[in-house]
Formats: structure tokens, C-alpha cells, sequence
């Protein structure tokens, strides 16, 4: 067996300490999450003929900003926010109570997001219970795409809805970059491209998908900015190879220098890239596929049994 390529409890202790400065530092993340609930609008249309929702997953859903606008999309669904870091749906439970800026007063008889802290590796729904799966920025934290697909496929309804985000390889190359010039720890994670996702919705046995690539660039004074921000997001070296010391103050100020190389009239650049993906569970029946076997489901009372007279 390969060895693990994140180390899950640090990633569970990074996202708990950065849950009260997440929502300062988000704003990459807000924008992805605004484009990605746009794809939800179809839904509504009335010439799809499609009922409401009833069951929505927001997976990976931090401070629950997205549960909340899921749940106001579908005021009678039961919205599930989950998250590996209880701090985080600590602070989703908080925002629960309050409005978000530019909505109506929120209704005190309303459903409210069931907060949910669990692995999206290992869910614990169950099978055909959930109309959309929703996921914003989380799956680069899973090595296995295609077992959590095979996941998501389990707990999707007939025709359930899959709509997640994800980065692509591009992402943070500039800082990767700056590091190796200072030693040949890792210190960003490697990332799934688009062709990947793709492939891996369709050995899960999705139908439909459609794959989308994004690039955004932000820009930061100086590296250290960049890095407190990664720090308030959560998102710091989790992988299980990464150096469990401090980078000391002459590697860091190597990899500064090799990233003031690419500094611009507007400061030193970080590359994001976004991949969109949205797919289709499909019919009832059909087999659900696990490392590219198809696996069968037979209930008990159909099996013949022989009895020895």
C-alpha cells in the first residue's frame, strides 16, 4: 500500500485554527462560490420540470456562507453543511443566526443548514438520499478522486446533481517555484488537471459532465503576505512528505528573493487555477464503479439457498 499523500489530521488541525479568520481572507473562495451557485440557477426553471430539491449537500462547507445561500435558494430542503473541522460548522452555526448583508431579515420559523462534521471521504448518508451535492474549493485536499466520486455516487439520488470546484496544477506554481530554488522539501500540493477530473467523473459512472478551467490572479506586496494569507484560509503545507520543522529564516528568505523575481507593476502574482466541474448521477440500478470494476448490488432475499434435506 502507497503511503498516504496528505496527513488528514493536520489538515483537520489547520482548517480548526483558521476557522475565525477564514471569512476575513476568502475572497478567491467567494468568487469561485458565486459562479458555482450561478450553475444552480437552471434548476429552477419551470420548463425543466424538475421538483424542488429536497435533500442538499454542501460538502467541504466551512463557515456554512454557501449552506446559508443554498438554503435560502430552497427554503423547504434540508440543507446538510459538512465539514471535517468542528471549529468551522462552530462558526457556521453562528452565521445561522445572523443575516447576510443584502438579503431579507431571515424568517426564525425557517429551516436552518443540519451541520454535519465528518470525512468527505466517508460519508454517512445514506445511499440515494441526496438530490445536489455541492462542493467549493475542497477536493484538493482528497488524493483519491476517484473513491470519493464513487462516494458521491453512492449518496446521489437517480439524476441527483454533482456541482464541485477544485484546483487545478497551475495553481500557487509561482510559490512552488520560489521554493525550490531554497531546498527540495514540498511545500504546495500537486493538484488534479482538467483532463483528470473529467476522466475520473466518468469511471465513477457520472454522465453528462462538463469540466471548466479558470485562472485568477492575485497579487500580494511581498511573499509573507501571501503566506499569512494561506494561514488565515487554512491552507498550508498538509502533506504527509512535508518537512515537520519550521522553514528556517535562510530558506525562507532564498525562496522571497526567487519569487521577488517575478514581482509585477502591481506585486507578486499567485496563479489559481479553477476547475468546474458539474455532472449527473445516473438510473437507478446502474453499477457503481471502484478502481474501474464494476461492483454489483444483490439483496439477500434474492439469493437461492440450498437447504440440506
Amino acid at each position: 500500500m502507497s503511503a498516504p499523500l496528505f496527513d488528514t489530521r493536520q489538515v483537520r488541525r489547520a482548517f480548526s485554527r483558521s476557522a475565525a479568520s477564514y471569512d476575513g481572507a476568502a475572497h478567491l473562495q467567494r468568487r469561485v462560490e458565486a459562479r458555482l451557485l450561478e450553475s444552480l440557477d437552471y434548476l429552477d426553471d419551470p420548463a425543466l420540470g424538475r421538483a424542488p430539491p429536497q435533500v442538499v449537500l454542501d460538502l467541504g462547507c466551512g463557515t456554512g456562507h454557501a449552506s446559508g445561500l443554498l438554503q435560502r435558494r430552497w427554503p423547504k430542503a434540508q440543507v446538510l453543511a459538512l465539514d471535517l473541522a468542528l471549529p468551522m460548522l462552530a462558526q457556521a452555526r453562528a452565521a445561522t443566526r445572523a443575516t447576510l448583508p443584502g438579503l431579507p431579515l431571515r424568517n426564525p420559523f425557517a429551516r436552518t443548514p443540519q451541520l454535519v462534521c465528518a470525512d468527505a471521504r466517508a460519508l454517512p448518508l445514506a445511499e440515494a438520499s441526496v438530490d445536489v451535492l455541492f462542493s467549493n474549493l475542497c477536493l484538493q485536499w482528497v488524493e483519491d478522486l476517484p473513491a470519493v466520486l464513487a462516494g458521491f455516487r453512492r449518496v446521489l439520488k437517480p439524476h441527483g446533481l454533482l456541482l464541485f470546484s477544485t484546483f487545478g496544477p497551475d495553481t500557487l506554481w509561482e510559490l512552488r517555484a520560489a521554493f525550490a530554488q531554497a531546498d527540495d522539501a514540498p511545500h504546495v500540493s500537486p493538484f488534479m488537471d482538467v483532463a483528470a477530473v473529467g476522466d475520473a467523473l466518468v469511471a465513477a459512472g457520472f454522465f453528462q459532465p462538463v469540466v471548466e478551467r479558470d485562472l485568477e490572479i492575485t497579487t500580494y506586496p511581498d511573499m509573507p503576505a501571501l503566506m499569512r494569507e494561506l494561514r488565515a484560509l487554512g491552507a498550508t503545507n498538509a502533506l504527509a512528505s512535508r518537512r515537520h520543522a519550521l522553514t528556517g529564516r535562510r530558506r525562507f528568505a532564498v525562496a522571497a528573493e526567487a519569487y521577488e523575481a517575478r514581482r509585477e507593476a502591481a506585486g507578486l502574482p499567485a496563479r489559481w487555477e479553477i476547475i468546474s466541474a458539474m455532472a449527473w448521477a445516473p438510473e437507478a440500478g446502474t453499477p457503481i464503479r471502484e478502481h474501474g470494476v464494476e461492483l454489483a448490488a444483490v439483496p439477500v432475499a434474492r439469493i437461492p439457498i440450498r437447504r440440506r434435506g
